[in-house]
């Protein structure tokens, strides 16, 4: 379990096939094989650490499901280890279950913040509320506005500076975590 705010900006180092190497120091602080790791919002396992760098095994599925598929050496990720008991919940539960991949459709500044509406795919707008949070590559962030085509959420100068969305444009391709309370709800009500 994640809670979505992004500990580092890391970077891909390799990848082979369903291989990949990341390099964040801040993660791999106390990092060991079998840890959980999230990369852009996807639960990896660790598999090896070297110095600042680690590897995970990324599943079809995963690569199906998730963006991690356009990922390539030198792009960089935004990195969260895994909550511990005495982990403060800044962000949301998130799990590092991508549900969906969005793209970003517009880009508008405001201020020192920037507007950014992400297209769904349908049916999953359900799952979002206004003023709700969702996870967008592995970053808790609150929705401003939702409807059935899309969200717009409004990101601070501090996650345009330290998370890959500052870096993103439009036409890029983000990966989506609905909340999943709100999916246990649905499923409670539904069996009544």
């Amino acid at each position: 379990m994640f809670t979505g705010i992004v500990e580092e900006l890391g970077v891909v180092i390799s990848r082979q096939g369903e291989v990949l190497t990341l390099r964040g120091s801040t993660v791999t602080a106390d990092a060991k094989h079998g840890d959980s790791i999230a990369v852009n919002g996807v639960c990896l396992t660790v598999v090896d650490v070297k110095g600042d760098d680690f590897t995970v095994e990324v599943m079809k599925e995963t690569y199906d499901r998730s963006s991690l598929g356009a990922l390539e050496v030198g792009d960089p990720v935004n990195l969260e280890r895994a909550v511990t008991p005495s982990t403060r919940l800044g962000g949301h539960i998130v799990q590092g279950h991508v549900d969906a991949v969005g793209t970003i459709v517009s880009k508008a500044p405001g201020g020192g913040w920037e507007d950014v509406r992400i297209t769904l795919p349908s049916g999953l707008d359900r799952y979002i509320v206004e003023k709700g949070s969702i996870t967008v590559d592995g970053i808790s962030l609150t929705v401003v506005s939702v409807d059935e085509s899309g969200f717009t959420v409004s990101l601070i100068p501090t996650t345009l500076a330290l998370t890959t969305l500052g870096r993103k444009g439009v036409g890029d391709r983000v990966n989506l975590e609905v909340d999943v309370i709100a999916k246990y709800v649905e499923k409670l009500v539904r069996s009544a």
